[in-house]
């Protein structure tokens, strides 16, 4: 796949993930109704929600920085990857199956943007940032 593709599906995943997140995020922190209500029902305690609500935003400001912090985008994939697996494996042990399509939309999006990212980044990883 030529660079210019990979970049263009990689922006627009970050992009895509950055608004998913960033959303998120922000109605766990400002309390909103419908997500706090399904993740206390899924179990999880106050505090934990305003802790994935800090960490979503921290995150998505890593990834939507251009070619920086290369290592620390790792980290973000792989919360958001952690974030997005829990989330699923809740909603069918709470909510059944048909609750989890936003979950699956999230890992599918998240996975290609994660391939395009490899893809475009990986000697800068293994050989050190410039």
């Amino acid at each position: 796949m030529k660079t210019k593709t990979t970049k263009i599906i990689y922006w627009s995943g970050v992009i895509f993930m950055s608004l998913w997140f960033g959303a998120s995020g922000f109605f766990e922190l400002t309390k909103n109704p419908v997500v706090w209500n399904i993740t206390q029902q899924l179990g999880y305690p106050p505090h934990f929600i305003y802790i994935l609500g800090i960490f979503k935003l921290s995150g998505i400001l890593v990834l939507l920085l251009p070619n920086r912090l290369l290592r620390l985008k790792e980290w973000v994939f792989a919360g958001m990857f952690f974030d997005i697996i829990f989330a699923f494996f809740s909603k069918i042990a709470v909510l059944g199956l048909a609750a989890t399509v936003d979950a699956v939309i999230a890992f599918t999006v998240l996975s290609v943007t994660y391939i395009m990212f490899r893809k475009l980044y990986s000697p800068e990883l293994i050989f050190g940032e410039a």
